[in-house]
Formats: structure tokens, C-alpha cells, sequence
């Protein structure tokens, strides 16, 4: 009994830092890709912020930029075939999707982030969980968007241009790899 007990640990803890680890291998036809946008140094966003003006909100930095760019390159440089970008509707998002994959981009207001308003977390994380279970191929479905978001959909906590790669079941997502710029 007591070495089942440590094998169990033993294989928890290997399946953690396997999933801490790179994985673009995860990413398969039919795949979906949660994306944290590039880094954007700061928390939240001012007080004064307004989503139709991007002078308002906290951006990208020129690391943030090429942090993007980087990650548009490690995608084409595997041959991966991203055929649909959803983005939040921040100016942060959207400047992450377009650099890293320019001309695929699209709104959609259910992976806007909620970290300043917290009622509609509940909404959102479920009108985003249908739009996911909603995905067929071809090919992979990236979702730029914010940490509270992905954390929400998945648990895990990802940095600034981290992916996490997901798959559904039914309407529950399950988070089976990261991939970092």
C-alpha cells in the first residue's frame, strides 16, 4: 500500500513539471491554444481606462512586441497551422494577435478580461467554455487573452506570451501543455 502511495506522488509530481515544461508537441490539428497577451508591465489597467482608446489602458512594451513577433515565428517555424485567432477586446490582445498572427484576428468579447469587475467572471468563463466546445479543425484555434481568463477556463496561472494548450470535453476544459516564447 505504501509504495502505491509513492508512486502516486512520484507520478503527480512528474505530470507537473512535465506540464511546467515547453510542449509544443501538445498542439495537434484540431487543437486550441489559450494565449496570455505579450508583456504588458503593470497590473490592470488605470482607472481612466476606456476599451475604445488604447492611449487608456496598459499596452505593450517593445519587449512585449517582440516577445509577440517571437512566438507568430516559433508557430511558423513548426509548421503549425493556426487558422482561427479570437482575441479580448483590450488594445493589448489585440497588438498580441496581430503581430504573432496577422490577418486572422478577431474580436470576441467573451475573452475580454474581468480582472477589474469580477460579476462577470461566472458569464464569461461560460460563454467562453461554449465557444471553445463549439471548435472543430482544421487546424489550431488560438485564443489571445488575460490571465484571469485562462486561469478561470484552466487553473493554471500563465506568464506574459505563455500558451496554454487545451482540450474539450464537452463544455470542461482540460489543460494538457504550455508553450512559452
Amino acid at each position: 500500500m505504501r509504495g502505491l502511495l509513492v508512486v502516486a506522488v512520484l507520478f503527480t509530481i512528474w505530470s507537473q513539471v512535465a506540464f511546467a515544461q515547453n510542449n509544443w508537441s501538445a498542439l495537434q490539428n484540431g487543437s486550441i491554444v489559450l494565449l496570455r497577451h505579450a508583456l504588458a508591465p503593470g497590473t490592470g489597467d488605470p482607472a481612466n481606462f476606456r476599451l475604445d482608446d488604447c492611449s487608456t489602458q496598459r499596452n505593450l512594451s517593445d519587449e512585449g512586441r517582440a516577445q509577440a513577433r517571437r512566438l507568430g515565428e516559433q508557430f511558423q517555424a513548426r509548421n503549425i497551422n493556426v487558422t482561427k485567432v479570437l482575441t479580448s477586446q483590450w488594445c493589448r490582445t489585440r497588438e498580441t494577435a496581430q503581430l504573432a498572427f496577422p490577418g486572422l484576428v478577431q474580436d470576441e468579447p467573451a475573452f475580454n478580461s474581468f480582472f477589474s469587475d469580477r460579476s462577470t467572471e461566472a458569464e464569461q468563463t461560460r460563454a467562453a467554455r461554449q465557444i471553445l466546445s463549439q471548435r472543430r479543425g482544421p487546424g489550431v484555434l488560438v485564443v489571445v487573452t488575460h490571465q484571469v481568463n485562462i486561469t478561470a477556463l484552466t487553473g493554471v496561472v500563465p506568464q506574459s506570451g505563455e500558451g496554454v494548450v487545451v482540450r474539450m470535453r464537452g463544455t470542461e476544459v482540460e489543460a494538457v501543455g504550455r508553450i512559452r516564447p
